[in-house]
C-alpha cells in the first residue's frame, strides 16, 4: 500500500470525454482528491460520484479537484455522468494499471466468491503530488464529508505554514 508522505504515482487517463487527465499537470495548482471505484451504476459508487459533484465547488474553493478511478470504458462514464448529471472527472483504467500502481486492484470475496476487483479507496493529494491522507475500503456513505474535512485542514495547514514562514524571515 502507499504511505502517506510519498509522492503519488504520476499516471495519465482518459476520461469520460476521452481527454486525457495527467496527475503530474496538476503539482503547483490543485490539491486532488483520487477516488477508486469499482463501477459505475452501483448505488454505492452512484451515491459517491453524486456527492462529490454536489461538494464539487466547495473543494475547487480550496484549490482541490476531485477525479474518480474505475476499470469502465469511457463510453460508460459518459452515459454514468450524464444519467446522474455528475460534474466530476471519470477517468478510465479498462487494463487496470493505475489500480495496481494505486495497489487497490486486490482479491475480493464477494457472496462466497473470490476474484479480483477494486477496493474503493481515496486518495488526498497535496499540490506538491504528495499523499496526505489514504482512506481505504471506505464506505460511501458520509464519505465526503469527511474527505472535504482532510482537505480543508490541509489547506489551513498550508495557509499557515507560509504565515510563520514569512513572520519568521
Amino acid at each position: 500500500m502507499l504511505q502517506i508522505g510519498e509522492m503519488a504515482p504520476a499516471f495519465s487517463l482518459p476520461d469520460a470525454e476521452m481527454e486525457v487527465f495527467d496527475l503530474t499537470a496538476e503539482r503547483g495548482k490543485h490539491h486532488v482528491v483520487l477516488y477508486f471505484y469499482p463501477r459505475d451504476n452501483t448505488p454505492g459508487c452512484t451515491r459517491q460520484a453524486a456527492d462529490f459533484s454536489d461538494h464539487e465547488e466547495e473543494f475547487a474553493r480550496h484549490d482541490c479537484i476531485v477525479v474518480g478511478v474505475s476499470p469502465d470504458d469511457c463510453l460508460t462514464h459518459a452515459e454514468f455522468r450524464d444519467q446522474h448529471g455528475l460534474s466530476v472527472r471519470l477517468l478510465s483504467d479498462v487494463e487496470r494499471e493505475v489500480c495496481r500502481l494505486y495497489h487497490v486492484w486486490q482479491p475480493r470475496e464477494v457472496d462466497g466468491v473470490k476474484k479480483m476487483g477494486v477496493v474503493r479507496t481515496t486518495f488526498v493529494i497535496d499540490k506538491e503530488g504528495v499523499i496526505r491522507h489514504t482512506l481505504q475500503d471506505v464506505s460511501p456513505r458520509g464519505h465526503v464529508a469527511g474527505v472535504f474535512e482532510l482537505v480543508r485542514k490541509l489547506t489551513e495547514n498550508a495557509h499557515g505554514n507560509r504565515q510563520e514562514q514569512r513572520g519568521n524571515a
